[in-house]
């Protein structure tokens, strides 16, 4: 029972961040904190007399493990894409006592805070297909460089268990549980979820036990994380999601990506395009694509599962009703997936 004023999620004062972070880094005087974005995180546009930043807020979800797993893959990453001509990644800045990250409190709790450099650049939308080729090299050299890091496991000190991958435990079974929580397991449609995602998740062991590429991802891949582009160069960041898992589940990210317009014929001749330009760089079987739109189902049910996490600390109910899951519901029967 609950006997004292309580927050879920807080959103921080600018003012405050500003008094609690300026003496941490050397980047000149802050001129301007600006509350910028509120997603998974909090995002600040911090300016000050030495340029533009930006200041991301974890949720409390996300913990001290998470982050530096987060920004070890960016240090490595920094690293193997020195001499990269179409991969950049959104690089952080190290706090004066050489940490990559402050821990600030909040009324929910500790959240961790950490400073990024500004992304110039254009945000390209993959509308043409010499785009779309531009982005499949930048997306194979990220992987071909991800191919190289090895980081030791991180465990969570809460738990004492290491870094999730990207797999059918985290992708299906995790939302599944998430979903029939927020649902009740005695909704009329519990019985279909749960069908369906038991057949999902046998799908994919069966074509993943023929070997698909299995390495360190992006893990959300979806456009807005990867498409600013500065001359030949594409800038990847927000790696919160970063694990281990299957190249074709961030590739699929990128194929079902809101912002690609256009009919069916030339939709395909763009991810022709983006697979040609992949492939020019490094390896992608016949059985890693055809695996894709499968990975688009599971990332799809993985949403679901995220919505319902967010419901009760973040979003509300109001808009997360019948008619959200009946929309579900209704693109899961469309798969085929369950006859």
């Amino acid at each position: 029972m609950f006997n004292q004023p309580t927050a879920l999620r807080s959103v921080l004062s600018p003012a405050y961040l500003e008094w609690a972070l300026h003496e941490h880094y050397d980047i000149g005087t802050w001129k301007e904190c600006i509350f910028w974005l509120r997603g998974l995180n909090d995002t600040y546009r911090v300016r000050t007399s030495t340029g533009l930043y930006i200041l991301r807020i974890y949720r409390t979800e996300v913990t001290e493990a998470d982050v530096r797993y987060e920004l070890s893959v960016l240090t490595a990453l920094k690293a193997g894409l020195g001499t990269s001509e179409h991969t950049k990644i959104g690089d952080f800045i190290t706090a004066k006592d050489q940490t990559g990250y402050i821990m600030l409190d909040a009324a929910e709790g500790k959240r961790a805070a950490v400073m990024f450099h500004y992304i110039e650049g254009i945000e390209n939308n993959l509308q043409d297909e010499e785009s779309c080729y531009a982005f499949g090299q930048s997306a194979a050299e990220l992987h071909k460089a991800m191919d190289q890091i090895k980081l030791e496991p991180v465990l969570e000190w809460r738990t004492n268990r290491p870094r999730f991958e990207l797999d059918t435990k985290f992708l299906i079974d995790e939302s599944l549980e998430r979903i029939l929580r927020y649902t009740s397991e005695h909704h009329e449609e519990s019985a279909f979820l749960q069908t369906f995602a038991s057949v999902l998740k046998e799908k994919i062991l069966t074509v993943s036990s023929t070997g698909l590429d299995y390495g360190l991802c992006h893990g959300d891949m979806h456009g807005n994380n990867n498409v600013f582009q500065q001359q030949d160069q594409f800038t990847h960041y927000d790696f919160e999601w970063a694990a281990p898992g299957w190249r074709a589940y961030d590739l699929a990210q990128v194929k079902v990506r809101k912002r690609q317009s256009g009919d069916p014929e030339q939709k395909q001749r763009l991810w022709d395009a983006l697979m040609k330009g992949y492939r020019s760089v490094r390896n992608f079987s016949d059985a890693d694509e055809q695996a894709i739109d499968l990975f688009i189902t599971a990332r799809r049910f993985w949403v679901m599962g995220l919505d319902a996490a967010f419901i009760e600390s973040d979003m509300g109910a109001l808009d997360y009703g019948a008619d959200w899951l009946n929309d579900f519901i209704e693109e899961f029967r469309d798969t085929g997936i369950v006859k």
